[in-house]
Formats: structure tokens, C-alpha cells, sequence
């Protein structure tokens, strides 16, 4: 008999797996994911599933253990081994396997490790993962021969497919200079074939894959580990400079001054050039995104579609409508046709870069052509699980009964004479995210006043601004 399996409740998130390897996630764990995903795919009809793994320290004994627990269920598995997961995203797409499951920690601390996984070309996400849970508890998995492993690299295809990427928005014009700063993490893997195969001056910044990250913290939403990069570019005098997270499905930018071009705004430059193909298409972005994105899609000709966070719930729903585009402020960025809707952050870098270079200006001269506006962070701060989604109801219907102009897909989003902001619960942490946007300084101050009201209404601390 096959014994039961309990996992920490804390690791079965919305979006994927994760936990801190020795403590919360264990190889006997990664396992039991194995065999309940294994057993998932089967019960779905598959027979097949593709594996990668990131550069953290703990991959490789964590792909072995789930490796053994999908072949116990009888499936033959594919195994790409060391990448970004954009790539197993790629090699389960393209190899047309039933399903896909990644080794990584993505962008957390070096401890910590998980699993995003996908049947078919579809997130596998929320009640799902948590069945996977119940799967193991009860120990009823699926059996068989043990399935073959084909070991089966796709780096070749997958960098000459970015290449390619370069042409996917209009043919390329003039050669740039791009600063890439791969953090240490699993971009590392193709980054450097890719540049060779690519026109212009290219600087790499820490594609040594190091799941230590002794350069930064793979995480490029926060503004201190941009530094390295920001001084690249401004002393190599480049033309834009991209980073990524630890295992390339996220991308942060920088112009030609230096300064930080977040996720909503290179989506302003993205969606411009996926209009000029597409007509009136849909374009999504999530709830914490600039006004200024939704405004400028519009002004383009284009759809624009507010969603809620969350990469599974955003790639759901590009597929449920067709959108040619969609993206979020934490930097997942989706392309349609012709690429695959998935978030690939060195597709998506190489889609600036050839979209930069049909321009005549500088990227910094083309961001002050944007109406100008003052935004915070996403500022986060602590509230117990238990009462994170409470809070939030209930300020919604406080609003609601003030005749304020609200969106409640995700959270509250507020609009007022000033701007916006908004308050909305983790669906993967103990927290709630705060967000403010207006078109001055005093606007801004007024707007945090706001949120510190509602706040301080329902007996909450305000956050540190």
C-alpha cells in the first residue's frame, strides 16, 4: 500500500508550489508532488510530461524526486534540465507533451524552491493545486510500468525562436547597445547564445547561473537591484538595458538616461507596436497598472482590458478572450500570435529591443512624451490570512455606500478627481498590497490620506509610504 502523504498547507499556493527547502518543502515532498501531478495528467488522458529545473542550489534533487514520482505513475517524462522556465514552457508547447512542470523558487530567496506546472498549454493553478494536496493525503495515485525519460535539450530551438522574436513586431532597423542583467538566475542558461545571434553591441551583467545570487536579489520590481544596471547603461552609454528574475519569466527595464522603466510602461511601447498589426485587439493588464497603460492602449486603437493579478488567472483569460497581448506590474509579460501566450521575459526583451530599434529617438525621449504622472510602489504590509479578504469586503461596501467610483474585479480600485488607488489581498501572502496614482505630488499625498482613511476605518494600520 502506498503511504499517505501531508504537505506543510503552506506551500499548495494559488499560482504554484513553493516553500523553504528543509523546512516547508522537502525532497520526500517534491516526490509525492510527482506522483499527484503525475496522477492528475493521467486522469486528464495525458501520458506525457516535460520537466526543467532553475540554478538554485536544491533543483537538481528536487527534478530527481519529482522525475521518479511521475514516471511511478507511468508517464514518460521529458527532461530539458538547467533553463529558465520560459523554456519548458517553450518545450512542452512545442514538443506538444500533455503537460509541464518547472523546478523553481522563481524569484524568493535562495532557500526557498517550488513547482509551476501546466496541462496542455493551460495554467494549472488554484482548486487544482489544491487537489493535488487531497491526492496525497489519500495516497490513491495512479500506477503502472514505470514510464521512459528522454533526455531532450531544446536550448538551440528555444534561443533561435527568441531570435526570431526580433522580427515578430516589424522588420529591425538600426543596431542597439542593450545592457542584460540576468541576476545570477536560470536566464543565465541561454542568454549568452542568444546575444551572439543578435545585431548589435551587447553587455552581460551576472549570466553566470549562481543560485546563491551573490551579485542582487533576482527580483527585478524592486528598485535597489536595478542599481548594477543603471550604472551599466548610463557608463556604456546603452540604448536600453533589460533584468530578470531567477528563473526568466519576469523583466524589468531601463531607459538610456538610467532610469527604471516599469512593467505597465513597457507595455505602453508593446502594445503600440502589437496594434499597428492588430487592429482593435484586446489587451490586458492587471489592476495594479498605470492608468496611463489603459489610456494609451486606447489612444491606439486598441481594447483595453483591466484583470486581476496573478500570472495563471492573467493567461486564463488572455486565452478566454483571444487577447493579443496582456501584462502585469510584477513584470509577467504575454505575447499571443505569433508567439505562444505564455510570460517569457527573454521574449519579451528581445521584443523591446527590435521594436527600439525601428525608432529614430531615444527611449528616454519617448517615455516624455507620456502625460506625466506620480505613482508609489506596490506597498505591501502584513494581514493575517484569516482576515486579509474580510478586510477588503468590507471597505469595498463602505465605498459602495459612499457612491464611490470603484472596481471590484481584484480588491478595491478607487477613482477620484486625483487619480486612483488600491487596496487588494495576496492570493499567496499574509498581506495586503497598496497602490496609488495621480498627476502630482498633492494629488498623491491626497490619495494615500484616502487609503489611510478606509483603513483606519475598518481598525487597520496604514502602510509605510
Amino acid at each position: 500500500m502506498i503511504p499517505v502523504h501531508r504537505f506543510d498547507p503552506t506551500i499548495l499556493r494559488e499560482y504554484d508550489i513553493r516553500g523553504i527547502v528543509g523546512e516547508t518543502l522537502t525532497v520526500s515532498d517534491a516526490y509525492a508532488i510527482g506522483r499527484a501531478f503525475g496522477t492528475a495528467v493521467r486522469r486528464a488522458g495525458g501520458r506525457t510530461v516535460c520537466v526543467g529545473y532553475d540554478g538554485r542550489l536544491t533543483s537538481p534533487e528536487l527534478e530527481d524526486a519529482v522525475v521518479e514520482g511521475l514516471r511511478a505513475c507511468g508517464l514518460t517524462v521529458w527532461r530539458v534540465g538547467l533553463g529558465p522556465t520560459p523554456m519548458l514552457y517553450y518545450a512542452t508547447t512545442t514538443l506538444a507533451l500533455d503537460a509541464g512542470i518547472m523546478v523553481t523558487g522563481s524569484h524568493n530567496p535562495p532557500e526557498h524552491n517550488g513547482f509551476k506546472m501546466m496541462v496542455g498549454r493551460a495554467a494549472f493553478y488554484g482548486s487544482a493545486i489544491q487537489e493535488l494536496g487531497r491526492i496525497a493525503l489519500a495516497g490513491v495515485y495512479e500506477d503502472g510500468l514505470p514510464g521512459d525519460v528522454i533526455d531532450r535539450s531544446v536550448c538551440d530551438s528555444y534561443v533561435d525562436r527568441l531570435k526570431a522574436g526580433l522580427h515578430d513586431g516589424g522588420a529591425a532597423g538600426r543596431p542597439l547597445t542593450v545592457a542584460w542583467d540576468a541576476g545570477n538566475g536560470a536566464a543565465g542558461r541561454v542568454l549568452s547564445d542568444l546575444v551572439q545571434r543578435l545585431p548589435g553591441r551587447h553587455i552581460l551583467l551576472n549570466e553566470t547561473v549562481d543560485g546563491r545570487f551573490p551579485a542582487h536579489h533576482p527580483d527585478p520590481t524592486v528598485e535597489a537591484n536595478l542599481g548594477q544596471l543603471q550604472a551599466t547603461v548610463v557608463a556604456e552609454g546603452c540604448d536600453v538595458g533589460v533584468a530578470f528574475d531567477g528563473d526568466g519569466d519576469r523583466i524589468g527595464g531601463v531607459d538610456d538616461e538610467g532610469r527604471i522603466l516599469w512593467a505597465d510602461q513597457l507595455m505602453i511601447l508593446y502594445a503600440r507596436n502589437v496594434l499597428e498589426r492588430k487592429p482593435a485587439a484586446t489587451i490586458i493588464a492587471d489592476v495594479k497598472s498605470s492608468r496611463l497603460l489603459f489610456d494609451e492602449i486606447a489612444r491606439a486603437g486598441g481594447l483595453p482590458l483591466m484583470w486581476r493579478t496573478g500570472h495563471s488567472l492573467i493567461k486564463s483569460k488572455m486565452t478566454e478572450t483571444g487577447a493579443a497581448l496582456a501584462g502585469e506590474m510584477s513584470g509577467h509579460i504575454f505575447f499571443g500570435e505569433p508567439y505562444y501566450g505564455y510570460d517569457d521575459a527573454l521574449y519579451a526583451a528581445v521584443r523591446l529591443v527590435g521594436i527600439l530599434s525601428q525608432e529614430s529617438r531615444a527611449l528616454s525621449e519617448i517615455r516624455r512624451e507620456w502625460p506625466p504622472v506620480v505613482n508609489t510602489p506596490e506597498v505591501r504590509f502584513p494581514c493575517p490570512d484569516t482576515e486579509k479578504f474580510t478586510v477588503i469586503e468590507e471597505i469595498t461596501k463602505r465605498l459602495r455606500a459612499e457612491g464611490a467610483i470603484i472596481n471590484d474585479i481584484d480588491g478595491v480600485r478607487v477613482q477620484t478627481a486625483d487619480g486612483w488607488w488600491l487596496l487588494r489581498a495576496s492570493n499567496t501572502q499574509a498581506i495586503l498590497v497598496a497602490r496609488c496614482e495621480a498627476g502630482n505630488a498633492v494629488g498623491l499625498d491626497r490619495l494615500k490620506a484616502a487609503v489611510n482613511r478606509v483603513l483606519k476605518d475598518v481598525g487597520r494600520t496604514a502602510p509605510v509610504w
